[in-house]
């Protein structure tokens, strides 16, 4: 039992490192613990939250934002890979459940969700 601790804790810094790599990549982003958990800013503005079984929720995912109206697709489609996070779902977030999607897809919801977050002076450094 030991060992699967020891193992949900290693998967869970690999896939936070995963996050980080593509989050940081981006301009004027920083990393802040909030609300218990590494989050990401542009700016001021949080534009991914890394959730390693918030509250006991069960997900090793990001919330992030997706364009309106996207959150219910993406749901719909494959709710084994999304889902609707608390507290910011009812804005239009969508949760990622991090060990089922690719480093490509991940990479692709991260920078579009930056773009959503951050200031318009700041799209033409990225």
């Amino acid at each position: 039992m030991q060992f699967n601790f020891v193992h949900v804790l290693f998967m869970n810094t690999e896939h936070l490192e995963r996050v980080r790599q593509f989050c940081l990549a981006l301009p004027d982003t920083s990393e802040k613990i909030s609300h218990g958990e590494p989050t990401f800013f542009v700016g001021k503005k949080v534009f991914v939250m890394f959730a390693n079984n918030h509250h006991n929720d069960r997900h090793i995912a990001v919330w992030l934002p997706v364009q309106s109206g996207f959150q219910e697709t993406l749901i719909n489609a494959e709710p084994e890979k999304f889902f609707n996070p608390p507290f910011v779902g009812i804005r239009g977030w969508v949760g990622i459940e991090l060990n089922r999607v690719s480093d490509e897809e991940l990479a692709t919801y991260v920078q579009e969700a930056w773009h959503l977050i951050a200031p318009k002076k700041l799209h033409g450094r990225f």
